[in-house]
């Protein structure tokens, strides 16, 4: 259907059917939800092309700004009405469609950036001009061209293109999705606002002030969140929370300059070997943490445990294809560890490695760590029982690097910084959002979903919570093996088509559902 004219079609359709005292908001037949998916996947396909080819790494203003203008023109079209929230970075968008005063409203939150880009990493032409790919029996995977899904579509083919999965797929799935609603004739019991987030790979540093100084705009009755893959079954799922993040960078130092390894080896100390026994002392060899206190707060009732063995993890087969033989302790199953915060070094620097590698003993190390957090602990907590710790192993520790006299007259030092992007957030399954994220997937599917307490993720939704007061659910429709953040970034077919087909049947829900509908 053309797409002009559905935000005046829409109110003018809601208007009659009040005045006819039409029911509303039963949910779209399943068998009518995939004849529209596979009616107008041409359209779908189309729409997501085009998204794809917009550059929207977030530390480039201008590409951000082309970004909005084709979101803003995109959600028009389809009966919003938008607004920029101004930010003191990027600006946040905004886009709304108003049913009734007396109506609930729900939130959704979508994400508009991506990670930067390296295209000599890629397998195609460019990261922005989208590809359709089929893997062969070895494994191998080869351009076909786009016209072959006019012939017939395979599941399993892959679309490869920055932000394929995260997120611009979801994005596309909501848009069809209220597009094809729109064409089906439903009308929805609820208000619908969307926030649409322009940083969120860079840890979303203005959502809260743009929340909190926008709280009335955005005021709603419960929050879904449509990102991200479901579990590793590929299974329908649903989840209620995820972990915060909070990364923390330590440096130890050596010489002002690199020095000769023979001349000074075995006198001038060395920072790497500083750091590699700063970071050791941190975990034990089954990798728990060993800071004291780091895991209090955490307990996991029998209740809780139960929720969490229901989830069918194949870990066995989850750790064979990894090349790990054996898990760390944390938690005696894979949903149990990730109910914990999490330590872990994501990156070293110390010298050169490889082809330039050189003998000598480097001027300093760094170690860049990020801590997933919970619930249960705080932040600010868990990073000074961090810092405490680098202190009782011997080093002086600044927030800076050290000054020349600091270096003379101490032998260990550290600098440590951090930053705090968001806190965890955890919803119950019985909640709002819950039961209408569930009830969609029942509808869909006959059945209930696969329920997550607590993505080990993080995606920046606690800043909205804890300004409006809302709870919240998680609707995945991406392959959970997307390389999201890396190279060769793709959707799988069957579940770029899928995701409609569940965003559809989400949103024809009533967000008046109550336990035991």
């Amino acid at each position: 259907m053309s797409l002009k004219g559905v935000g005046s079609s829409f109110a003018a359709l809601f208007s009659a059917l009040c005045s006819m005292g039409v029911a509303i908001a039963e949910p779209l037949p399943v068998e009518k939800i995939r004849e529209a998916v596979d009616a107008n996947l041409a359209d779908a396909v189309s729409l997501y092309r085009e998204f794809l080819t917009l550059p929207n790494d977030a530390q480039y203003p201008d590409d951000i700004e082309r970004l909005l203008t084709w979101i803003e023109n995109a959600f028009s079209e389809r009966g919003f009405e938008t607004r920029r929230v101004a930010t003191d970075g990027n600006p946040f968008l905004f886009a709304g469609r108003h049913i009734a005063d007396d109506k609930k409203t729900l939130l959704i939150y979508l994400q508009a950036d991506g990670q930067p880009v390296d295209p000599a990493a890629w397998d195609q032409a460019s990261p922005f001009l989208a590809v359709l790919k089929e893997q062969d029996s070895a494994g191998n995977w080869s351009e076909i061209p786009w016209e072959r899904i006019e012939l017939g579509v395979n599941s399993d083919w892959r679309i490869f293109a920055r932000s394929a999965a995260d997120s611009k797929g979801p994005m596309t799935q909501f848009l069809m999705a209220i597009q094809l609603l729109e064409a089906s004739g439903f009308v929805p019991d609820y208000n619908l606002k969307v926030i649409i987030d322009t940083e969120e790979e860079m840890g979303s540093p203005n959502l809260a002030d743009a929340i909190r100084a926008n709280s009335n705009l955005f005021a709603a009755d419960l929050l879904l969140i449509f990102d991200g893959p479901p579990h590793a079954s590929n299974k329908p799922t649903v989840s209620f929370g995820a972990r915060g993040i909070a990364t923390v960078t330590l440096t130890t130092y050596g010489p002002i300059v690199a020095q000769h390894s023979g001349h000074y080896g075995n006198f001038v100390p060395n920072p790497a070997f500083h750091l590699a026994r700063i970071l050791g002392s941190m975990k034990s060899a089954d990798g728990l943490v060993q800071i004291a206190g780091f895991y209090d707060g955490i307990e996991l009732s029998d209740e809780t445990l139960k929720i969490l063995a229901n989830v069918p993890d194949d870990e066995a087969a989850i750790l064979a294809s990894m090349g790990v033989a054996e898990a760390d302790k944390v938690g005696a199953t894979l949903q149990e560890a990730l109910q914990y915060p999490s330590l872990n070094i994501r990156g070293l620097s110390a010298g050169w490695v490889g082809e330039a590698s050189r003998t000598i003993i480097p001027p300093t190390a760094t170690a860049e760590i990020d801590i997933r957090l919970v619930v249960e602990s705080d932040p600010e907590r868990l990073i000074g029982l961090l810092r405490s710790h680098v202190a009782e192993q011997g080093y002086l520790v600044l927030d800076r690097a050290p000054i020349l006299a600091e270096r003379n007259e101490h032998p260990r030092i550290v600098s440590f910084t951090y930053n705090i992007s968001y806190k965890a957030f955890r919803s119950d399954f019985d909640a709002a959002a819950g039961l209408m994220a569930r009830a969609g997937m029942q509808h869909l599917y006959g059945e209930e979903p696969i329920l997550i307490r607590s993505m080990g993720g993080s995606i920046p939704i606690a800043p909205i919570i804890d300004a409006l007061g809302v709870p919240a659910a998680t609707v995945p429709t991406v392959n959970i093996d997307n390389n999201q953040h890396s190279p060769n970034e793709n959707l799988r077919l069957g579940n770029f088509i899928e995701g409609i087909a569940i965003l559809m049947s989400v949103l024809s829900q009533s967000v008046e559902t109550e336990k035991g509908d």
